[in-house]
């Protein structure tokens, strides 16, 4: 990196702040209107007026922008990812400060969007915008996409993906949101990681759909549409899909082994070298752990009925579902029917992604990132996981072969659940790293 000035530019916190202050709500598009969006794209011009002068801009979908910034060698590219919307704010919940006033107060930035995924994104531009300043070209294209609606299904991204497709570009490299700099990435694992999503389950939303007869609520029926509907749900228990230790986790728990000692390390050793118990242990101890080895099962809306005293005719369940590496959505279905086992409930498919392959950990752009996470977290060690949300990388792991999903920023626990939830806000610092992290990513690419 040298001849390249590595200090951070001023007003880092100032540009996500203004960012966070436009309300690009992809799920509220309809009621606002494409005005924050399009303000989103002005804005972009005017904090980085060198990524907007020199870089090849094109707009792709619904205000999908792809930036491509050309490299001194004709070799495949990078593809570096963020996405601009975000999720929608409940005005019910007690907000320390505005979500939408971007405000900066105690070393943080604070509003929706900070972590998920407008931090992640400011720290790209920012680290881009630095090296155009300082005549830097770098080895080979790199490729900026910034996506309007990933918290809607992402269509601008399986477009963008297409577009790089049919074009015969196939990235060297695609770097996502997903993971995060962690400290205690297991309850028996202390110091900090940096977790990289090689991976990435499937999403699936499902309807349940019972049909029953209609009628007045004072002579029901012994059960009616709403009752299997009900029953259907409560069949669909956690343990509907088996667990199973894919072989990101088996790395993952080798790689934290290397931090371990005692006893930990011992128990480390043996889910590494017995995959099933791995497998049990990790559901057993829940939340995220369980979510890594299984399917999940998560019912997020319920309908049926029009008045409170009349029988519905027909009531629905909607079903989301995180599908576990190695699975399908065909098999998933057919599972779910299995388990429900109720020739009246019908299960009908919604929309669907199905789970990507692991990318490698023992190739060049993963050395890469590894060596980015050195310089911007040095304490910290990189280690690969699963990751459980939906990405717009996964429009781009059908050809793209080295694809990782991980935000630069230090995220504790605490932070983590204010994803999509309330108080969401991103330290100043970890702006400040993460852009170095994309520096010295950039300037580090091979030939």
């Amino acid at each position: 990196m040298s001849g390249v000035d590595v200090s951070p530019r001023p007003g880092i916190a100032e540009r996500l702040s203004r960012m966070i202050a436009l309300p690009t709500v992809s799920a509220e598009r309809a009621e606002r209107g494409d005005e924050p969006f399009e303000a989103f794209a002005d804005l972009i011009g005017e904090l980085y007026p060198r990524v907007h002068a020199e870089l090849d801009r094109e707009i792709i979908g619904e205000g999908g922008l792809l930036y491509r910034w050309r490299g001194a060698r004709d070799a495949d590219p990078v593809l570096l990812m963020a996405h601009y919307d975000v999720v929608p704010v409940d005005l019910s919940d007690d907000w320390t400060h505005d979500p939408f006033s971007g405000e900066i107060a105690d070393g943080f930035v604070h509003g929706r969007g900070a972590l998920d995924d407008k931090g992640p994104l400011v720290v790209i531009l920012d680290a881009v915008e630095n090296l155009l300043a300082s005549g830097f070209t770098p080895a080979r294209d790199v490729y900026v996409w910034l996506g309007p609606d990933e918290e809607s299904h992402g269509a601008a991204a399986r477009e963008g993906a297409r577009v790089l497709h049919e074009r015969g570009i196939t990235p060297w490299l695609v770097l996502d949101e997903g993971g995060a700099v962690v400290d205690a990435p297991l309850p028996f694992v202390d110091g900090a990681a940096a977790m990289v999503g090689v991976g990435e389950k499937g999403v699936l939303s499902v309807r349940l759909t019972a049909r029953g007869d209609g009628g007045h609520a004072s002579a029901p029926p012994k059960l009616t549409a709403v009752g299997r509907i009900a029953r259907a749900i409560e069949r669909l228990t956690p343990g509907t899909f088996p667990s199973r230790t894919p072989r990101t986790i088996t790395a993952m728990l080798t790689a934290l082994g290397q931090r371990t000692s005692g006893a930990p390390r011992l128990l480390l050793r043996l889910l590494v070298a017995v995959p099933r118990l791995s497998a049990f242990v990790f559901t057993r101890l829940g939340g995220e752990p369980a979510a890594m080895v299984r399917t999940t099962i998560a019912p997020t809306m319920l309908a049926g009925g029009t008045a409170d005293n009349v029988l519905p005719s027909q009531a629905s369940a909607t079903i989301n579902l995180r599908l576990a590496l190695g699975t399908t959505i065909a098999q998933t279905v057919r599972r779910l029917e299995k388990r429900i086992n109720d020739r009246d409930v019908t299960v009908t498919v919604i929309d669907g992604d199905e789970p990507s392959p692991e990318s490698a950990t023992d190739n060049e752009p993963f050395a890469l990132i590894t060596r980015a996470v050195a310089t911007s977290h040095p304490a910290a060690l990189t280690v690969p996981y699963i990751v459980f949300a939906a990405t717009d990388a996964r429009h781009f792991h059908r050809f793209a072969p080295s694809v990782y999903r991980f935000a630069p920023l230090s995220m504790s626990s605490e932070l983590r659940a204010t994803l999509h939830g309330v108080n969401e806000r991103v330290a100043v610092s970890e702006l400040e790293r993460g852009e170095l992290f994309h520096r010295t990513l950039i300037t580090q690419l091979p030939g």
